[in-house]
């Protein structure tokens, strides 16, 4: 939203009233300076509006040594982009429509749209979920900033609603991408009979709290077991996206983007490669290549990059083997 328009929601606010909209309008201006830097400033309103909420002292903002959200979030610096990412058209197409509405976000606004901010990624451990949450980032140009469960998860009734709720309050201020890994922990389908009340109504504070989230924070969930998410979630992200296993025409892309970072011919084609190769998951595409580039460079300067690759092979048969 443009500074006029902030400007303008803010006088509505206070001329009529409305505390929920005096509440989204200050967030997304502490979201908008601490986007430039203006990190006093953005405090400063925030701790405001805090305290015109409910009082003096009602507002709980610590920013000592736990980056103002109680240790419940730890930062990642994005360092891989979409197009390090070897992802299917479908899913790449939907990420890029995304970065580019969040960038255009006043265009949007401007005919009473909002840009989307909720995603939720689906599939089998090792295909690139956490890495596309911190491509979407870096493609955002935003922090990344992801939930620490042995934080926020208490022992004590109505303490992990709590510490829920500070998270979210603290979110609501920045631009970001929020991520929750193995998402089914705290989203877990609320009909199971095995699960107490407890947990029932954290599923429900977390659903309530994401629907209040502003569209500057886009929230990106991952699971491994979509069977068990509460179905009320589903319909709370705008996008649900599958990552599967690599594909032999993508582990032959891999191969080739290694022959070029090593400068040098592997010996052995990258779609002969590929064939060989038995990897159900992007993690281990990049942990074989690692052991590759690990061993060729030991072997420097007579590094015969083909045996090595025979030998990587031959562990990693056996290694599978050992694993089925």
């Amino acid at each position: 939203m443009s500074r006029a328009d902030l400007l303008v929601s803010l006088v509505k606010a206070g001329s009529q009233g409305d505390q929920q909209l005096l509440r989204t309008t200050v967030e997304a201006m502490a979201a908008e300076e601490r986007a430039k830097h203006h990190h006093q400033l953005a405090d400063k309103l925030v701790e405001n509006l805090g305290s015109a909420k409910s009082g003096p002292r009602s507002v709980e903002v610590v920013r000592s040594f736990d980056g103002g959200h109680g240790g419940l979030l730890y930062e990642v610096e994005p360092r891989r982009t979409l197009d390090s990412l070897l992802l299917n058209e479908t899913v790449l197409t939907a990420c890029r429509e995304l970065a580019e509405e969040q960038h255009r976000k006043d265009l949007l606004r401007s005919y009473g749209v909002e840009p989307r901010h909720r995603v939720l990624l689906s599939g089998a451990p090792g295909n690139g979920k956490t890495s596309l949450a911190e491509a979407l980032a870096a493609e955002l140009m935003v922090p990344l900033f992801v939930v620490r469960y042995e934080a926020v998860i208490g022992s004590f009734l109505g303490e992990t609603s709590g510490r829920l709720k500070r998270l979210f309050d603290f979110v609501r201020t920045h631009q970001c991408v929020l991520f929750f890994d193995e998402f089914d922990t705290l989203g877990k389908e609320r009909g199971d009979t095995h699960e107490t009340g407890e947990i029932k109504r954290v599923v429900s504070s977390l659903l309530l709290q994401i629907d209040a989230l502003p569209s500057h924070v886009v929230v990106v969930t991952a699971t491994n077991h979509a069977e068990l998410l509460d179905r009320a979630v589903w319909r709370r992200f705008q996008l649900r996206l599958a990552l599967p296993e690599p594909t032999v025409a993508q582990k032959e892309e891999w191969f080739v983007r290694l022959q070029k970072r090593l400068d040098a011919p592997l010996g052995i084609t990258p779609k002969t490669l590929a064939s060989k190769l038995k990897a159900s998951s992007f993690s281990d595409l990049e942990q074989f290549c690692e052991d590759i580039q690990r061993r060729y460079v030991l072997a420097l300067p007579a590094a015969n990059l083909k045996r090595i690759i025979v030998e990587r092979l031959k562990q990693w048969q056996t290694r599978f083997t050992i694993d089925q």
